[in-house]
């Protein structure tokens, strides 16, 4: 009988490419994980991976396995739903990801709320940005993510249910003496100028801030990159630089303007979730959906 645990080792091995890759996943050693899918080709009497010196790659046979792993992994996962949805209590755990401006402001509040009704329910939060979360839900390493559907390059596929959650404004956030404070909007065109910080490269923000400098006509000079918005803020704060936040992200603690961008910018923030193959999401999911949108 094939296990079910060497089975995902296998289904790792063809989504992370490697053997270091699968036991870092895993929380395994390489070496405990070669020895698993050893022991998973004496079982099935086949050859299910190629090895070239010290990498090693899936046969035919062993891309086939990988697939059919998928749906058994995905129809036990189904089954273990059913049973869970017998009982009304949500029960288990579910791994919530949220990018940094919507940990406090969006995941802990729903987090709260959840441990008050369901006692019997753990939420495992992590903090990943856009560009990281929605591959981390495609592979199946979180549960459920907050994004934003607004991040260049979001491709979603009929695997993935979006949820609308809440909406939030791209804001400049200024020094409270800084010159543009007299203005009630201000228009990107008239910061050329400016000596900006921004987040780090390849980050959603840092790419939409680039983009957004570039459309006004010019290269912004960025003399900080920090991947903390309270890093970010102090800066500010202290009169170095300027720089573009969510509303979300700016914190009353430190001494900023904030104004709004002339024309204005706002940005769609949804959960996500992995369909289910089944007929309903797994009530621990939809708890914490539900406490999302409320």
């Amino acid at each position: 009988m094939l296990n079910p645990w060497r089975l995902r080792l296998l289904a790792d091995l063809a989504t992370y490419g490697t053997v270091r890759a699968v036991a870092q996943h895993a929380t395994m050693s390489p070496s405990a994980v070669s020895q698993q899918l050893a022991t998973l080709e004496r079982e099935t009497r086949t050859a299910l991976l190629e090895r070239t010196g010290r990498k090693v790659r899936l046969t035919a046979a062993g891309m086939l396995l990988a697939g059919r792993a998928r749906e058994i992994l995905a129809a036990m996962d189904t089954a273990e739903a059913e049973l869970r949805g017998l009982a009304e209590e949500p029960v288990g755990t579910v791994t919530l990801a949220a990018f940094q401006s919507a940990v406090h402001a969006l995941a802990e509040p729903a987090i709260a709320g959840l441990a008050a009704r369901h006692p019997d329910l753990t939420v495992v939060l992590l903090e990943l940005e856009p560009h990281e979360s929605m591959p981390a839900l495609r592979r199946g390493d979180v549960d459920v993510i907050i994004t934003t559907a607004d991040f260049a390059g979001t491709e979603l596929d009929p695997a993935i249910d979006v949820v609308p959650i809440a909406a939030d404004e791209i804001v400049l956030v200024l020094p409270s003496s800084h010159e543009l404070t007299a203005y009630d909007a201000v228009a990107l065109s008239t910061c050329t100028d400016q000596k900006w910080t921004f987040d780090v490269a390849g980050s959603y923000m840092s790419a939409l801030a680039t983009r957004l400098c570039r459309e006004s006509g010019f290269e912004p000079s960025v003399i900080c990159r920090f991947s903390n918005y309270m890093l970010a803020l102090r800066h500010v704060e202290k009169g170095g630089s300027i720089t573009l936040l969510p509303s979300l992200a700016v914190d009353p603690r430190y001494q900023v303007t904030t104004r709004p961008l002339d024309p204005p910018l706002g940005r769609r923030i949804t959960a996500a979730v992995r369909r289910s193959p089944g007929p309903a999401l797994r009530p621990e999911v939809t708890a914490v959906l539900t406490a999302l949108r409320s």
